[in-house]
């Protein structure tokens, strides 16, 4: 299995997740990840390298993004999670700055 590493905003977000059922829906889908990281779907333009998973849950679309490194043993890096809303304008601001 993968190495998985958090950067801040993702960490961040899944921390303060109260809903358990929420986490729990989290932590499955970096999982599936991990077995084949390919089940995100692969952006392009500006986020060309980065692959969104969707998640949804109580009426509401959840993302999480992600790359892979591909140093010695392939790692997993999530960089953010959160809601659908701004999430693509909020993702690229974050790895512009």
């Amino acid at each position: 299995m993968l190495q998985v590493r958090f950067l801040p905003p993702a960490a961040k977000f899944i921390k303060k997740l109260k809903d358990k059922k929420l986490k729990n829906l989290y932590k499955k889908a970096i999982d599936e990840i991990c077995e084949d990281y390919t089940v995100g779907e692969e952006k392009t333009g500006d986020l060309n390298g980065v692959y969104g998973y969707d998640i949804y849950y109580n009426k509401t679309n959840y993302e999480l993004a992600y790359t892979v490194e591909r140093m010695g043993e392939e790692i997993i890096v999530v960089i953010m999670a959160g809601t659908r809303e701004n999430f693509y304008d909020q993702l690229k601001r974050y790895l512009k700055g």
